[in-house]
């Protein structure tokens, strides 16, 4: 089998790489498919499938199922789908077909020629169905949704049958027929499958499977006007794909005795589905329809916010498709929901971009400093290092002359203590220049805000080092203020203030949870030169302020930098300590 894009790289998920480049942990389901290939069962063979609906964007809690069904095919050298499960008209769009394709090539997956449409299998179904009608195991009924619901009974009380439940079937196909000719109305009639209105599992009370919906499909157009309903479409469009491992989220569990009820009926291939828990963040919204209402009553700028946990949003912010199938795979696979820390996910685009970003020099909230004793015209070309710990990626100029900017929160005119930074009559050291030492303070005379510090220069510290053997505690990032290019950051915080966004109080929704100050946009950054030509998408470490990516609408004369990610890190300090408290109890 040839090598699919999985591994890591230092491009944006293109190195072609094969499975054995790397081997996950096991987990409960690849023991189920070692077991399956040891006892020859779907002799020997492994395809997996991703089936989304085409009604949003792909979330992270997507990319780890992609990973998983893609990574498990590639493992075991089968095959996988890309297969959209296209059945509801009124809520998909051809956008979001694009964008999930999109999405899925980033990450680094490959189907080639191997791309379905549940609508590609439309009249296949509707002849499944026929035939389940002539076997007495579905019927055409006209109870309203309303009172389909209060026939169906709840969990702790069966279910009535329908009373149009025993219509001959003669009368049922030709219903069925009229139904799928647009002889009636949205709503008036379904077919639904005749099981077991007493079973404890609602799901088998006698399911729908086909609806009335006068709607145009971004594929077919009008050429139907009942679509099959998901649980009827999923499993056989499994059974058409010769899918072995059906692999979904817990959600679908109680559906699994549906899914093999209606193969079995049809005595059709059996595939066997596997759940396993979904991906849950904190701090997070994963459900579709709430993602759709951040997008649509514009709390968000759009699916690929930069604070969203879509994978646009995600890709538009700076992380990277290795990061993401890092997360994926450390997270592991369970079968117990839990919810999974942000700052984990943090922690490993932090771990990704520590090796890839180069370093460059940006000042966020510029402090004008004058050195009063360099000379007026001069500049010079000083050399930075463009990744400390990686000799290979080479080093840039940066230019110094008599007027820099620094951060303003660098200064502090009645510093506390354990305050390193430069303050009145103490010297600091200037990232890959020389030392200065702060004489005296210019601020304005309306506010009293601090608006330009005057400094002097010891020459014989160029480098960063003092000849004499003095040492300063403070080493400040800075730009030269005739060269420097101004730039636009934003700054982003969690969308939400509560671990839970859900945990609002009565009568309020998880937008209550929104947080106000979720982006900071500031436009008077100034950053080295070397980033005049900076590319869309491009990944920087901005020197003690964090990892920051060139934004898609950024260009020549304005360039616009949005924060991946700070370079705070409470993972890692939540596994040290973790790790401390383990090593203490040996």
């Amino acid at each position: 089998m040839k090598g699919e894009k999985v591994g890591r790289g230092s491009g944006e998920g293109t190195e072609d790489v094969t499975a054995t480049d790397s081997r996950p942990a096991s987990d409960f389901i690849r023991d189920i498919i070692e077991e399956d290939l040891r006892t020859g069962k779907y002799d020997g063979r492994v395809h997996t499938r991703f089936p989304p609906e085409p009604n949003g964007y792909l979330h992270i809690g997507h990319a780890k199922s992609i990973c998983l069904n893609f990574g498990i095919a590639i493992q075991y050298g089968g095959l996988y789908n890309l297969r959209f499960d296209d059945t509801n008209p009124t809520k998909e769009e051809e956008e979001y077909v694009e964008s999930i394709q999109e999405d899925a090539r980033w990450l680094g997956f490959d189907w080639e020629d191997r791309l379905f449409y549940a609508s590609d299998y439309f009249e296949q179904l509707y002849d499944y169905a026929v035939q389940l009608i002539k076997l007495g195991k579905a019927y055409v009924c006209d109870l309203s949704p309303d009172e389909v619901r209060e026939y169906r009974g709840t969990l702790t009380e069966p279910g009535r049958e329908s009373p149009y439940r025993n219509r001959p079937v003669e009368e049922n196909l030709d219903l069925f027929g009229r139904m799928r000719a647009g002889e009636f109305g949205d709503g008036a009639r379904v077919l639904r499958a005749k099981i077991d209105m007493a079973s404890p599992n609602l799901s088998m009370r006698d399911p729908v499977m086909y609806r009335i919906l006068h709607a145009s499909h971004h594929r077919t157009g009008d050429k139907w006007c009942i679509y099959p309903m998901y649980d009827f479409t999923h499993c056989l469009s499994d059974s058409i794909e010769g899918i072995t491992h059906s692999i979904c989220t817990l959600e679908f569990e109680n559906n699994r005795p549906l899914y093999d009820w209606f193969l079995d009926q049809l005595e059709v291939y059996h595939p066997q589905q596997i759940e396993f828990a979904r991906l849950n963040l904190n701090y997070t919204v994963m459900s579709k329809r709430k993602l759709l209402r951040l997008v649509e009553e514009g709390y968000v700028s759009g699916w690929d916010d930069p604070r969203m946990p879509t994978l646009s949003g995600l890709r538009r912010r700076g992380y990277t498709p290795e990061a993401i199938r890092d997360f994926s795979e450390r997270t592991g696979v369970a079968k117990a929901n839990s919810v999974v820390d942000v700052a984990f996910l943090e922690y490993c685009i932090r771990q990704d971009l520590n090796e890839r970003a180069p370093r460059v020099m940006g000042v966020l909230r510029p402090l004008k400093v004058v050195i009063d004793n360099y000379p007026e015209d001069q500049v010079e070309m000083l050399e930075a290092l463009n990744h400390p710990q990686d000799p290979s990626m080479g080093a840039r100029e940066v230019s110094f002359s008599k007027v820099l900017y620094i951060e303003q929160e660098d200064f502090q005119e009645d510093p506390p203590k354990k305050f390193y930074r430069l303050a009145p009559g103490r010297e600091v050291r200037l990232r890959y220049a020389y030392f200065i030492t702060c004489v005296g303070v210019v601020k304005d005379e309306e506010s009293g805000e601090v608006v330009e510090l005057h400094c002097t220069y010891d020459p014989e510290t160029r480098g960063g080092a003092a000849p004499d053997g003095r040492k300063v505690k403070g080493t400040l990032h800075w730009v030269s203020a005739a060269h420097a290019v101004k730039a636009e950051a934003r700054l982003y915080d969690r969308l939400f203030v509560q671990e839970d966004p859900d945990d609002v109080e009565e009568g309020a929704d998880f937008t209550a949870s929104l947080n106000p100050d979720s982006l900071e946009i500031l436009t008077a950054c100034r950053v080295e030169p070397s980033l005049a030509g900076a590319a869309p998408g491009s990944r920087y470490q901005f020197e003690r302020q964090g990892y920051f990516c060139v934004d898609p609408d950024s260009s020549e004369g304005k360039l616009e930098f949005n924060r991946t990610v700070s370079l705070r890190d409470s993972w890692a300090k939540i596994e040290k300590a973790r790790k401390d408290v383990k090593g203490k109890g040996r």
